[in-house]
């Protein structure tokens, strides 16, 4: 049995609001319920987003999602979709989606440290119309994720002031960050497989069904 040190923990949000305090009246007014124009422009400069999905028993999961920037396809003020690619099979936000429709969205643009947030109800959409709208030359989509809008709004960039994420001189080398092969290879623990195999298998996948 591990034993918690999480022990000293808040337990009340009127605790929380103690030390925290209480948003400005900018902030609280902040979100609105549909895209604007803004909200357009910002989704369709964004090559990159993060999805966050919950099952029914309340287990997350947070998901990469990225093409070239405009990859998302607005349909109007209060629905955009999102474009699902080949990938690995696992599809965990597509069965939390299943599960329970509420997700969160946040779009980033490089270089540019604010982000938007977009909070709504997801459905698996399989209307070949919307699909070929959002296809890379012949490859269409193989589903897609619409989003019935919320809730939009926002998000200041003091997470990437802090980290310097944009900034390159901040950057680590690249031979001593994290080998995916080799994390995937001690995780899995495949048989009659190497690091390099997986390597190979990795860049292969990426050089050869991106689509």
């Amino acid at each position: 049995m591990v034993l918690s040190v999480f022990i000293n923990s808040i337990k009340s949000e009127e605790e929380l609001r103690a030390i925290v305090g209480s948003p400005s009246e900018l902030v609280k007014n902040k979100v609105i319920n549909y895209l604007d124009r803004n909200c357009i422009d910002f989704i369709s400069q964004s090559p990159f987003l993060v999805m966050s999905t919950t099952d029914d028993l309340g287990y997350c999961d947070a998901s990469p999602r990225g093409d070239k920037p405009g990859f998302v396809l607005v349909i109007n003020e209060k629905q955009l979709i999102i474009p699902e690619r080949p990938g690995n099979k696992r599809i965990d936000s597509l069965r939390n989606i299943l599960l329970n429709p509420r997700v969160g969205l946040l779009f980033f643009i490089p270089g540019l440290g604010e982000t938007l947030r977009v909070n709504g109800t997801a459905a698996i959409v399989k209307d070949e119309g919307l699909l070929k709208k959002m296809a890379v030359g012949d490859k269409i989509p193989l589903l897609g994720i619409g989003i019935e809008v919320e809730e939009c709004f926002i998000h200041c960039a003091k997470a990437f002031k802090r980290s310097g994420l944009w900034e390159p001189n901040t950057w680590a080398d690249k031979k001593v960050l994290p080998s995916a092969s080799k994390m995937l290879f001690e995780h899995a623990k495949p048989s009659n497989s190497s690091i390099e195999i997986i390597q190979k298998r990795l860049e292969e996948g990426y050089t050869k069904r991106l689509y």
